[in-house]
């Protein structure tokens, strides 16, 4: 990507990453504090007005961060570029990440195959059904269930609208002002999931009223999830960072939403316990190699940096 110039002044990077996160969570709001629009009438409704609100914050974002990368040329490909939006490399970006992301839910994997197991011995099913009518209902339910997820709106919400909308605007966005900006790699790992993490204060107020509970039991569920959003934030920052492709940490955003906290502990087995370890253990020792930029990056030049910000700085 051709750039002109200097690199964005780390003020100005700092600043527009900020009035991002404030855009991103204010505007949730939008319709009933400023549109004045009468409260919605089903969560359903609540939902879709919040993905449209996320959706404009994210294109604003978008458009604001174009206008502030100083490209040379206003092409799309290049534009796209800078945002991780890349077409070579889509299986690697897709299966490496997605598989490093997996170890440190193994306790978890170990703890769902004993549920099953469990399950299956309760009905005194052992031998699974092979049977035409066997494979034909499992099917049925198979097709069942996820159409059922298709017309959830909290399955939208938790698995692919926020996900795709925080990707775009956390690392597709500010990761690249920032390093434009000048911050060093690993500066930018630390600090963008702080802003990240900023961004679901807002959880604190809405958990506190809807759920009628303490102000204290409420701090500490959010607080909690703070520090979990920042751990996840600067692991999804380094895989931007590592790969280049934003794909790379919105499958693991994904992923991770749907299997939730990883199980590190179990009344019922130590075997959890072993295999959350084990896990983590095999995600420290490929995490370098898995997230190699040899395995994401073609280039034949001198450039070593993914996002080109040894030219912009």
């Amino acid at each position: 990507m051709e750039v002109a110039g200097a690199g964005v002044p780390a003020a100005v990077a700092i600043v527009a990453c900020i009035l991002m996160t404030i855009l991103y969570v204010a505007i949730l709001y939008s319709p009933t504090l400023i549109l004045r629009l009468p409260p919605p009438s089903s969560f359903k409704t609540f939902m879709i007005r919040r993905f449209i609100c996320a959706g404009i914050s994210t294109v604003v974002s978008l458009i604001a961060c174009a206008f502030i990368l100083p490209i040379k040329r206003w092409n799309m490909s290049q534009l796209f570029s800078a945002y991780g939006i890349r077409q070579h490399h889509t299986w690697e970006v897709v299966v490496f990440p997605l598989g490093l992301t997996s170890l440190m839910y193994t306790g978890s994997f170990i703890l769902k195959v004993l549920s099953i197991w469990s399950s299956w011995a309760e009905r005194g099913d052992h031998r699974m059904d092979i049977s035409f009518h066997g494979l034909k209902s499992a099917i049925q339910n198979l097709s069942n269930w996820m159409l059922s997820l298709v017309y959830n709106i909290s399955v939208w919400r938790i698995y692919i609208v926020a996900p795709l909308t925080e990707e775009l605007v956390f690392r597709a966005c500010m990761i690249s002002l920032l390093l434009c900006g000048g911050f060093k790699p690993y500066s930018v790992i630390l600090l963008s999931p702080v802003l990240f993490s900023l961004a679901h204060l807002n959880h604190l107020l809405e958990f506190y009223m809807q759920q009628d509970t303490s102000l204290l039991r409420a701090s500490m569920i959010v607080g909690f999830q703070l520090g979990y959003t920042v751990i996840f934030g600067s692991y999804a920052s380094f895989l931007f960072v590592r790969t280049g492709h934003i794909a790379a940490p919105l499958v693991s955003h994904m992923f991770c939403n749907i299997m939730g906290l990883p199980a590190f502990f179990s009344r019922r087995t130590w075997l959890v316990s072993v295999g959350f370890v084990a896990g983590v253990i095999s995600f420290v020792y490929l995490l370098f190699p898995l997230t190699s930029p040899a395995l994401y990056n073609d280039r034949t030049d001198d450039c070593k940096c993914w996002h080109t910000y040894c030219y912009w700085t």
